[in-house]
């Protein structure tokens, strides 16, 4: 009798809109529900990656290890969205940012709970697990 191998599509959790549901780092998702925003490290040459690649593109290794996305980052620069793309649609206004951590950059949302003023290049932001009304988990930058 021959196993069925069943698909890990763990991944469909992540985000209002979920274009891939079977990735190399499925665990992105169980580390969310652990309250946890992950990113990869490749062992052998240090480089970090977020979103999470299990694969290194500096020395195409496949020897990652996974880090906590956790301290204080620094908001780069932001833009408000007035129109979205399909599945989206129904979230705008909305801001994304992209936020240094020194070593590796994260690009996302910024909070609803933070208003367009209180949003200044340069502040100092955290990234934090954040739970849509639908369920579907993914990660925002609050006012560290």
């Amino acid at each position: 009798m021959s196993k069925v191998k069943e698909a890990d599509d763990r991944f469909k959790k992540f985000g209002t809109v979920s274009f891939t549901s079977i990735t190399k780092t499925n665990d992105f998702v169980d580390y969310l529900e652990d309250n946890k925003v992950m990113g990869t490290r490749c062992k052998d040459c240090g480089t970090s990656f977020f979103p999470p690649r299990a694969d290194c593109h500096q020395c195409l290794a496949s020897n990652t290890e996974w880090f906590e996305v956790s301290g204080k980052g620094k908001l780069v620069t932001y833009s408000k969205l007035e129109y979205a793309p399909i599945g989206f649609q129904d979230d705008v206004p909305y801001c994304i940012a992209l936020v240094d951590y020194g070593d590796y950059k994260v690009f996302g949302r910024i909070s609803n709970d933070l208003s367009e003023e209180d949003i200044q290049v340069g502040m100092e932001v955290q990234t934090v697990v954040n739970t849509l009304p639908n369920g579907q988990l993914n990660y925002v930058f609050t006012k560290a």
